[in-house]
Parts: structure tokens; sequence; C-alpha cells
């Protein structure tokens, strides 16, 4: 009779109680702190997917800020002293300004994407982490550090990327509420 009997189907689980207290980024003074409750239920290829995010919009924001203190400053590239500062800059820009830095950013996603889908072995280099872009030729003597050293760099990346992140946010706010004068005095009037 079992031989006529339709086949069970469902999906396998895994075990989903991992232990992230202990993952990069976890450190005093919050440890390990998901006030969203994003890793609930989550796996290690879902942690290790929120990391890279997180990695990237730390880097993205740490240039966000140092564009913003700069333009902010006076600085411009030629041709473009005429672009105001901040969220001024938006309505500023012409067509294709606006064109280039979305193919930019649509080029560099498309260009990284591989190491959210496959980390590691890559046209014959391996990369250690997620977000690791040496590609087998930007050394500057990484691989001659130690496991302790590395790490140290790497948590260092991540606190000045989750910084920055605030930072940019809070220029940005201020901006709105039209007080950044107050926290950046030295700029323009």
């Amino acid at each position: 009779a079992a031989a006529f009997a339709p086949a069970q189907t469902g999906r396998a689980t895994t075990a989903v109680n991992a232990d992230f207290s202990k993952e990069l980024g976890a450190q005093v003074p919050l440890g390990f702190f998901d006030p969203l409750n994003l890793m609930d239920d989550a796996d290690q290829e879902k942690f290790d997917h929120l990391r890279w995010v997180e990695l990237k919009h730390g880097r993205v924001a740490m240039l966000a800020v140092v564009g913003y203190l700069v333009t902010y400053a006076g600085v411009r590239f030629p041709g473009a002293g005429d672009i105001p500062a901040g969220f001024d800059a938006l309505p500023a820009l012409p067509g294709m300004v606006w064109a280039q830095m979305i193919a930019t950013w649509g080029l560099m996603e498309a260009a990284n994407r591989s190491q959210e889908d496959t980390p590691g072995v890559k046209d014959g280099w391996k990369s250690e982490f997620m977000g690791d872009f040496r590609n087998g030729a930007l050394d500057f003597g990484w691989d001659k550090q130690s496991d302790e050293w590395k790490m140290s760099k790497r948590r260092i990346e991540l606190n000045n990327g989750r910084a920055a992140q605030m930072g940019i946010l809070g220029l940005m706010v201020h901006e709105q509420l039209g007080n950044v004068n107050t926290i950046l005095p030295l700029g323009p009037q």
C-alpha cells in the first residue's frame, strides 16, 4: 500500500538557533545588537548577507561624509563650481550627471553581485571574507599579517562604517532643520 501512497512533500529544516554573539561586530558596549530582530530564526547565510549589506553601506557612508564635508567647505570638481552643497545640489545637477551616477551605481552593483552570490573562489582567487575586493592583485601586505591584526582592521572598518552611517544621517537631518551651520560653522554662510 505504501507504494501507491502519495509521496510526502516537505522542505527540510535546518537548525536556525545560530549564535551570532561571537561574530565580528558584536562588541562592547552593545554586544550583539539586533533591535529589529532581523536575526530571529536566521541562519549563517542570512547573517553573512546582512553583514555584507552593512559593510557596503558603511563604505558608501564613509565616502558620503567626506564628500559632504568637502563640498560644504567649498571644494568642487572642475566644471561644478556653481553646484551648491547638500540637498540644494540635487535639483541643480544636470540630467547627464544623474545618468552617469545611476550608471556607475548599476555597474558597481552588478560587478560586486558575485560577492553576495559566491563568496570564495572566483576566477582563480579566493576572498577571505565578504567585502574582500583584493582580486589577488592588491595585497599591500595583508597576507603577511596575523589573523588577530586582520580581525582588528575588519572591526575598525565595520565600526567606522557604522559611525559614518549615523554621521551622514545627522548631517542630512541638521541640513533639513536649517542648523547645519551650527555644527559646521566654518562652511559657507
